[in-house]
């Protein structure tokens, strides 16, 4: 996995890989993300809840699903047992919102820039597996699409994912 992880991350940075944004169903890349994680997050007795509106955007399938995906495998291993993840989608003018919030460990205001960073692992969360590349991964395509990504976290934690519309 980190093998895989670290691959995908240098062949982004230097172009190797190409992310190519054409329009696309939102609808469709929530479905594909949340089906991959209903095995991890039924382990952990997690309801996943689906809000979506029909909304298309610009973004490249199969590259924006990874990065999804890196963000909903986060909030179901960050979160607790029997709690719930929230997936709704916005649509915008300009762009299409996708928030993911979880219940779960909560990341300090002056940490939230850092977890964007390669390899960045928050000491609070050094018992759970990971590498710390999954949200750099997640940064790096969505803005090679025009898009970004914001986070907050108090009680729960959300991530926010911007994707440019035509």
């Amino acid at each position: 996995m980190l093998i895989q992880a670290l691959v995908k991350a240098s062949r982004l940075e230097t172009g190797i890989i190409s992310v190519v944004p054409s329009e696309n169903s939102v609808n469709k890349l929530i479905d594909e993300c949340v089906f991959v994680m209903i095995p991890k997050s039924e382990n952990k007795h997690i309801t996943v809840n689906v809000r979506c509106e029909a909304a298309d955007a610009l973004f490249d399938m199969k590259w924006t699903t990874e990065a999804i995906g890196n963000i909903l495998d986060n909030a179901v291993k960050y979160s607790c047992e029997n709690t719930s993840i929230d997936v709704s989608v916005t649509e915008y003018e300009l762009f299409v919102r996708i928030d993911i919030q979880n219940e779960g460990i909560a990341i300090p205001d002056d940490e939230q820039p850092k977890i964007f960073q390669r390899f960045y692992r928050s000491p609070e969360v050094h018992d759970i597996d990971g590498i710390g590349i999954g949200l750099y991964l997640a940064r790096e395509i969505i803005s090679s699409q025009g898009g970004y990504i914001k986070v907050s976290s108090n009680r729960k934690t959300m991530f926010s994912v911007f994707l440019p519309k035509k």
